[in-house]
């Protein structure tokens, strides 16, 4: 998943988005309540937690930052 708002994007995987955007535009007390309300701007699916980690990885090289420019927010 990939959450935005104000200039500031926040990278993640995890087992259940809606709880996990819950607890970030609601529950949460840490550094992302600065930001609320947080909007998804891409999620993708994975059959395993390895898949996920490579892919949020990947999310964070000079390629896949380029691909976030490109998604519209």
């Amino acid at each position: 998943m990939i959450l935005f708002r104000f200039e500031k994007l926040y990278y993640g995987y995890t087992t259940n988005l809606e709880s996990r955007l819950l607890s970030y535009n609601e529950l949460g007390q840490d550094w992302t309540s600065k930001y609320r309300p947080w909007i998804v701007i891409h999620t993708k699916e994975f059959a395993t937690k390895l898949e996920a980690m490579h892919y949020e990885k990947w999310m964070k090289s000079g390629v896949g930052r380029e691909f976030i420019k490109s998604l519209p927010h």
